[in-house]
């Protein structure tokens, strides 16, 4: 036993668990606001339902050690009785525990359906997506790892290879989201009707969880602490930060801006394409392979426009293609020399063997993938139903979950000037004055709430009430969410309602003006009694 290999693979599972609830963060920033809460909620499940599922049938149908070359036996069921694994993609001599093992393959099973989730974004009832998942995990994942990760599996000894998922994970995450796609349609009302996303920092989080788990997700695939884990951890982040710079430069010059989420859209795209080429590469290949993986991605953003098919935040672009392409490229990039179990590629002079081996294994897993994926789905939307009805599209959060990702306000969180000269406990006595006659509202902008609330109280107001509000302004702006350009001419605003006397009302529709309430939208309205 190893202890320093052990401890590495250890923390490359924690790693890649820890991708999970970032790719949570990730989708969930780029989704509406009324539907985070669920994107959020269908990332996570999966590391219940397919820990579950892992654990009682997943790992021993992969990697079993008796069966056949495509699917195992159930020698290892709920991991009762785990055999020492036959190792993939690595030299002889590795020495960790079988568990170890185990809880590494698991967190890629975990992660792999969860990324179709961001194209079939504000559609999906939870409970269809968990039989979902559950079926997955149990009839599509565990053959396909097998078939490329397992020494008996009939690809490896074909002679394809992946080194941490280009094929295994995002081929088939993709092809099973186009599967699902075609079931589930499109959203209401699209592609005239764009959505535009609640929480771009929050993205930005995401995906730097993201980055941060991708060292796990590659350098811990050799499964020991060597140089090849060096490597495999280099040629990813220098694959991800070219590819960001790729993508950069396309946007800038087919939109005229390079944007936040186009430079964590490369970053991802180029993670994605660098993985099943990561341990057989060296530096100088993982950087041209992310120059291409930012362009071809971004480009491909495009083509759901061109075959009208609804990715809501670019799955199959970002992770199908980038998957795909670095599969591909590992036919012309791979040296002997950098990892001694691999194949040389075009470039190294192996010729087009290995070429011709990664080009059947991309066909065969994406269709398997594809098919088996629009069967489950198929299943369950003429069972339990996959699709949330149209209407219900544009509030899951509340639909699924009864509650709102935003519930609390900042503004109605802080203090008054009149309340922090209070006791505390102690309620504020009324204004001077007889009973509220009229309800005074108007438009403000919300860069000056505090200094508004106090000075409206102070003039007398009695009560008080800010509502979130969208006003037309006539004035069209252009926003940029990857190659689609959303026209505006709406802004964000905040309307104040505040209960006044006959003493007080014209101060109190002074302070307004003062503050810069537009005198359009000021109005005075008479309390029933």
């Amino acid at each position: 036993m190893n202890g320093a290999d052990t401890a590495w693979v250890l923390i490359c599972a924690g790693l890649v668990l820890f991708m999970t609830p970032g790719l949570a963060l990730f989708y969930g920033g780029m989704v509406p606001v009324r539907n985070v809460l669920t994107m959020m909620m269908q990332n996570i499940i999966p590391l219940g339902v397919i820990t579950i599922t892992w654990v009682l049938v997943g790992y021993t149908l992969a990697f079993s050690n008796n069966g056949n070359s495509v699917v195992g036996e159930f020698d290892a069921f709920a991991l009762i009785d785990v055999d020492t694994p036959q190792f993939h993609t690595v030299a002889a001599g590795v020495t960790i525990p079988a568990l170890a093992f185990v809880a590494y393959q698991m967190m890629f099973a975990i992660i792999t359906p969860a990324l179709l989730t961001g194209a079939t974004a504000g559609r999906l009832r939870f409970a269809g997506w968990t039989v979902f998942l559950t079926a997955f995990s149990i009839l599509v994942y565990p053959q396909v790892a097998r078939w490329l990760w397992h020494p008996k599996g009939w690809l490896a000894q074909l002679g394809a290879q992946d080194w941490a998922g280009g094929i295994v994970v995002h081929a088939s995450a993709g092809a099973a989201a186009i599967a699902v796609l075609l079931v589930v349609g499109r959203r209401r009302g699209w592609p005239r009707l764009k959505t535009s996303p609640n929480n771009l920092p929050l993205m930005l989080v995401g995906a730097g969880i993201l980055w941060f788990g991708w060292f796990g997700f590659n350098a811990g695939d050799g499964l020991q602490a060597n140089a090849i884990a060096a490597q495999a951890l280099m040629n990813t982040h220098v694959a991800g930060g070219a590819a960001m710079l790729s993508w950069l430069l396309v946007e800038r010059l087919t939109s005229g801006h390079s944007t936040l989420v186009g430079a964590v859209s490369g970053a991802v795209a180029g993670l994605a394409t660098i993985t099943p080429c990561a341990g057989f590469v060296g530096t100088g290949p993982a950087l041209l392979i992310g120059l291409i993986a930012g362009c071809v991605c971004c480009f491909a953003v495009r083509l759901k426009h061109v075959f009208h098919y609804d990715d809501a935040l670019d799955v199959i672009a970002v992770h199908f293609v980038g998957g795909v392409l670095g599969s591909f490229l590992l036919g012309f990039f791979a040296d002997s020399s950098i990892n001694p179990v691999s194949d040389d590629g075009i470039f190294a002079g192996g010729g087009g063997i290995l070429l011709w081996h990664q080009t059947v294994a991309i066909v065969c897993v994406v269709l398997f993938s594809f098919v088996v994926s629009w069967i489950i789905a198929a299943v369950i939307s003429r069972t339990i139903g996959l699709r949330e009805p149209g209407p219900e599209q544009e509030s899951l959060d509340l639909v699924q979950q009864g509650q709102s990702g935003y519930s609390l306000s900042g503004v109605t969180a802080r203090p008054t000037t009149i309340g922090r000269d209070s006791e505390p406990g102690r309620e504020r006595t009324a204004a001077p004055g007889g009973p509220p006659r009229h309800l005074v509202s108007a438009i403000v902008n919300t860069e000056r709430i505090d200094g508004l609330r106090d000075a409206m109280l102070m003039a007398g107001a009695r009560s008080l009430e800010l509502t979130e509000t969208t006003v037309y302004t006539g004035r069209v702006r252009a926003e940029v969410f990857r190659s689609d350009v959303r026209k505006l001419d709406f802004e964000d605003r905040l309307r104040v309602y505040a209960a006044v006397d006959d003493e007080h009302e014209e101060a109190v529709v002074a302070v307004l003006r003062r503050f810069g309430a537009e005198p359009d939208s000021i109005h005075r309205l008479e309390i029933s009694p």
